[in-house]
C-alpha cells in the first residue's frame, strides 16, 4: 500500500482538546503526515505549548481559545481557522470531561453538564464544520469514545453514557453525511497515560487489573492514538465510515489472559 494513503498535506485538521493528552497524541501523528493543525482548547498557555511542539515537527499550526460547550465560540473558532488555513478538512472531536460518582449520587444538573460536556459538543463542532467540508467536496470526522463506550462503568455512570452515545450520534452523522463524502468515525482509547487517568491509575489494584486483563501487557500513551488518527484521516479509509475502532492493546478482545478456574 502506498505511503500517500497516509499523507494528509494540504489538509487542515482541528483538534478539540487538542493541547494535551489523548489530543495532542493524535495532533503530533497529523502533523507529522503533513496537515496544518487548529488546537482548540480553553488553556492558552497549554495551547500556546503545543503549538510549539506540533510547529517543531514541521507542521503549520495554530490555537484557538474555545470552550466547545459554547457554540458562539465554536463559531468564532471555525471563522479564525478559516481565515488562518483557508479551510477545515478534518476535525477531531476529542475535547472532554468526567465526572466520577456513583449513579445514585448524581444530581441531574451534573448528569446534564456531562452529556453537554462530551455529546452536545461533539454535535456541535461536526455542525459547524460541515459547511467547510461540503465546501471542500469532503471531510473526516473522528470522534472519541472510551472503554465505556462499550462497557459499564459504576463510578462514572454520565461519562459512561456520554461515551456510548458519541458512538451512536457518530454513526448518526456518518448516514446522514455520507453523500456528501464525509466519513464519521469513532476511536475508542483503551486505559491510556493521561492527566485523566492520574488519580485511577494510583489505585493498585485498579493496575492491576488492567495489566492482567490488556494483552500488550502495559498501558496505553497518547501516541498510542496516533496511527489510528491518520488512518480515519486519510484518503486510505475513504470507505470506512460509521465505525468504532478500539486502541486499546486487545483490553475488549478478552475476559482473561489466562483460563479462568473451572470452578
Amino acid at each position: 500500500m502506498s505511503s500517500s494513503l497516509f499523507d494528509l498535506s494540504g489538509k487542515v485538521a482541528i483538534v478539540t482538546g487538542g493541547n494535551g493528552g489523548i489530543g495532542l497524541g493524535c495532533a503530533k501523528g497529523l502533523a507529522q503526515s503533513g496537515a496544518s493543525i487548529a488546537i482548540w482548547a480553553r488553556n492558552t498557555e497549554k495551547s500556546a505549548s503545543a503549538v510549539r511542539e506540533l510547529e517543531a515537527l514541521g507542521a503549520r499550526s495554530m490555537y484557538c481559545s474555545v470552550d466547545v460547550t459554547d457554540r458562539k465560540q465554536i463559531d468564532a473558532a471555525v471563522a479564525e481557522t478559516v481565515a488562518a488555513f483557508g479551510g477545515i478538512d478534518i476535525l477531531v472531536a476529542n475535547a472532554g470531561i468526567n465526572l466520577r460518582k456513583r449513579p445514585e449520587s448524581f444530581s441531574s444538573g451534573e448528569f446534564t453538564g456531562v452529556m453537554i460536556g462530551n455529546v452536545t459538543s461533539v454535535l456541535e463542532c461536526a455542525q459547524a464544520v460541515y459547511p467547510q467540508m461540503k465546501e471542500r467536496g469532503g471531510g473526516k470526522i473522528i470522534t472519541i469514545g472510551s472503554m465505556t463506550s462499550i462497557f459499564g462503568f459504576g463510578i462514572s455512570g454520565a461519562y459512561a453514557a456520554s461515551k456510548g452515545a458519541v458512538v451512536q450520534l457518530s454513526k448518526s452523522l456518518a448516514a446522514a453525511w455520507g453523500a456528501d463524502n464525509i466519513q464519521v468515525n469513532a476511536i475508542l482509547p483503551g486505559w491510556i497515560k493521561t492527566d485523566m487517568t492520574i488519580e485511577t491509575r494510583g489505585i493498585p489494584s485498579v493496575t492491576e487489573q488492567v495489566l492482567m486483563r490488556t494483552p500488550a501487557g502495559r498501558w496505553g500513551v497518547a501516541g498510542d492514538l496516533a496511527g489510528a488518527a491518520i488512518f480515519l484521516s486519510s484518503s486510505a479509509s475513504d470507505f470506512i465510515t460509521g465505525t468504532a475502532i478500539p486502541v486499546d492493546g486487545g483490553f475488549s478482545s478478552t475476559l482473561f489472559l489466562v483460563d479462568p478456574p473451572s470452578n
